[in-house]
């Protein structure tokens, strides 16, 4: 009984820990800050996903995170609590931002206040989010999207487009397509996680090359296409060999270590009661 209560203590100490926010010294590369972002991102309960709007800057923060846009589908209402929340307590800049979720295609409008109507086409709905002054992110443009982009010219008016996103990892076919999506436009490569839960927050990342680090300075430096991605594999925009391209993630092994204490001292506690 003595040892299961030690581990679970042990446990207890070691997910605190992991739980620290990390300090990291800015990155400077030609003149500009390098931030690290993931700008698609879900939360819980409106978006599928399991952290909530106000878990995100923390987990942020822990996975090397400066930039999130927390996209909702068809709302902004998360990304709105999430905004508010970072801004009051700390951390990372933290994009009020939609997923429009349609039949016909997907796209992160970054940097919005009022939600854009999935009844839109790609052309439109770009349109309004350049009024509200946000940016358009074409979201894991696979071929079934094409023709909606081929619409009106949608495609070039994309601010970027994800040339690295989970999607890749399931489907040779799918990668190859987010990258031919990119080749044949003129947008900004951007790497994110489309994040609900599983994996790793920023698994896949955008490094922004920002005059300043800050809302507007991010907006700016998508439209400006000072965008860098690397896919393990292949890089894309901006040069980024002068950051860590890991997964950048805090934590990682006494996160580890508090989950095996933790499960250790479970186990043992029920084999104690089990002999009573």
């Amino acid at each position: 009984m003595k040892a299961a209560m030690v581990l679970i203590g042990l446990g207890l100490v070691l997910g605190t820990l992991s739980d620290r926010r990390p300090a990291r010294a800015p990155v400077y590369a030609g003149g500009y800050r390098v931030l690290a972002a993931d700008l698609h991102v879900h939360t819980f309960p409106l978006s599928g996903s399991t952290l909530a709007p106000w878990d995100l800057p923390l987990e942020a923060e822990r996975q090397g995170l400066d930039v999130v846009a927390l996209s909702g589908q068809n709302e902004v209402w998360s990304g709105a609590v999430g905004r508010w929340w970072s801004r009051r307590f700390g951390g990372p800049i933290l994009l009020e931002s939609e997923e429009i979720h349609g039949p016909r295609f997907h796209m992160i409008a970054a940097g919005i206040h009022r939600t854009i109507s999935w009844r839109l086409t790609a052309s439109q709905a770009i349109d309004e989010i350049h009024r509200q002054g946000g940016v358009a992110i074409a979201a894991h443009p696979t071929a079934s999207s094409w023709p909606a982009y081929a619409e009106n010219g949608a495609a070039a008016k994309l601010d970027g487009t994800e040339v690295f996103q989970p999607v890749a990892f399931a489907s040779e076919s799918h990668a190859r397509e987010l990258r031919e999506f990119f080749q044949r436009s003129s947008a900004a490569p951007i790497g994110s996680s489309d994040h609900h839960g599983m994996g790793p927050l920023g698994v896949c990342r955008t490094f922004l090359f920002v005059k300043e680090a800050s809302e507007q300075g991010v907006l700016e430096a998508i439209r400006a296409r000072r965008t860098g991605v690397f896919d393990g594999e292949r890089a894309y925009g901006q040069p980024v060999d002068v950051v860590d391209l890991g997964w950048g993630g805090r934590g990682a092994l006494p996160a580890l270590a508090s989950r095996i204490a933790g499960v250790l001292g479970m186990m043992l506690l029920a084999v104690a009661y089990h002999k009573k």
